[in-house]
């Protein structure tokens, strides 16, 4: 009989919990492939996620914002607890670092983003979750504000809450409370153990034949973290009407192609993309409840959008298989891989996430080159008004004029299958 992952873990924490279970709170299977990660490269960053905010100078207090972060932070036992490993099993130590906001010099000749990015690679080891960093440019008219969280602490529906507590918090300017309330506990325990619980039932053996069927054929490239990245970015116009349903496959496809004139193999590569959010009738713990999904990027881009989409949707499905299972099921098929992706994909709905607004003004978001990544490969879009596409790439490994190579296929295949497919009724 096959023995779920999720179970075995659970077995492992109710042990490790017996003699402090006030004291000792489960983690998801995100959180602990983040602290098993971790421990396996420990000076890597990309586990860090980075909101950058800029503001008019003189904006921002960096003692209120202090106060404000850890007031936030005391709300919530995922920011103001330890990550840690008690006898060999990951879990989540109640109160730990509080979080932290401070102003980042910047040397003369020196920019406000380089000192950014290299205090966010400087992130200490067990630090708090939550930081702040603010930096402005000696003759500049912004400052910016670096919003960075442990990954194993947040999802996207996190930072619709994060940044709505803060901005909450900056005006009232609460003084923290001493941890999370007992509410606040329970609500953390019930929404991991729903998680728990919706991750070993789609762990079981339907999971694994369908894992097992779609990516039995996975070669992959040799993926793995990248700590010297470029960035490229374009804006096109938002995806209207039925296009709008589209724009996640489309995005699949067109980072496949990407990948591969990256990766010029024949088989195809391991994307990832996270998916997922809380199970039903569970608190709005904060925390990282999503898990990692793996699609099968062939070497060619498809001309049959609607078949990938159907694929996806079968996936999707499958969406609650713990990705460990996931790397199981595809090696147990035969795939010759290793369980590291060859590239990352990120889809955000900027309608879902309140503006972070200090002092009465809404900061404007920005982004930040050169930040660790999780991936050889990472392409991150943002759709509000327009659609925001980003490819970051390690720069290591790839050539630049490659890069920009990628980044053209992967915008032609974004609009071919965006702006040029046939509306419904209308003439071909």
């Amino acid at each position: 009989m096959h023995a779920s992952i999720t179970s075995a873990y659970l077995a492992r924490y109710r042990s490790a919990a017996a003699d402090s279970p006030a004291d000792l709170l489960p983690l998801t299977g995100a959180q602990r492939r983040f602290l098993i990660t971790r421990r396996l490269a420990p000076h890597d960053r990309s586990d860090v996620v980075p909101l950058f905010f800029a503001y008019p100078r003189g904006t921002l207090d960096v003692e209120r914002l202090a106060r404000a972060a850890a007031a936030v932070a005391a709300h919530h036992p995922a920011l103001s607890g330890g990550f840690a490993t008690v006898r060999g099993t990951p879990v989540l130590r109640v109160g730990g670092p509080s979080a932290e906001a401070a102003r980042i010099s910047v040397a003369p000749g020196d920019t406000a983003r380089a000192a950014l990015r290299r205090a966010l690679l400087d992130r200490p080891a067990g630090g708090p979750a939550l930081r702040l960093l603010v930096a402005r440019d000696p003759d500049g008219e912004e400052e910016l504000l670096a919003l960075a969280l442990d990954h194993a602490a947040c999802d996207e529906q996190s930072l619709g809450v994060l940044t709505a507590g803060l901005s909450e918090a900056y005006e009232g300017g609460d003084a923290p409370a001493a941890g999370p309330g007992p509410q606040a506990l329970a609500d953390y325990r019930q929404a991991v153990e729903l998680q728990l619980a919706a991750e070993d039932a789609a762990g079981g053996t339907a999971a694994q034949t369908h894992w097992g069927r779609r990516l039995g054929a996975l070669t992959g490239a040799g993926g793995g973290a990248a700590t010297s990245t470029g960035m490229l970015t374009e804006r096109l116009p938002a995806a209207e009407g039925a296009a709008r349903g589209a724009v996640f496959p489309a995005l699949l496809d067109a980072v496949g192609a990407a990948a591969h004139r990256l990766h010029p193999v024949d088989g195809p590569l391991a994307l990832g993309y996270p998916w997922g959010g809380r199970p039903p009738g569970a608190p709005a713990a904060l925390g990282c409840f999503l898990n990692t999904l793996v699609h099968p990027a062939g070497p060619t881009p498809t001309d049959d959008l609607d078949a990938l989409a159907d694929a996806w949707w079968d996936d999707l499905d499958h969406a609650g298989t713990p990705f460990d299972e996931v790397v199981r099921a595809a090696r147990t098929a035969g795939a010759a891989w290793s369980g590291a992706l060859d590239a990352m994909l990120t889809l955000e709905d900027l309608h879902r996430r309140p503006p972070l607004v200090l002092g009465g003004t809404p900061g404007r978001e920005t982004h930040l080159a050169g930040r660790p990544l999780a991936a050889p490969l990472a392409v991150s879009a943002s759709h509000g008004d327009d659609l925001l596409v980003r490819l970051a790439w390690d720069s290591d490994r790839f050539a630049e004029t490659d890069a920009h190579a990628a980044f053209a296929d992967l915008l032609a295949v974004l609009r071919q299958h965006l702006y040029a497919r046939p509306r419904p009724g209308a003439l071909a």
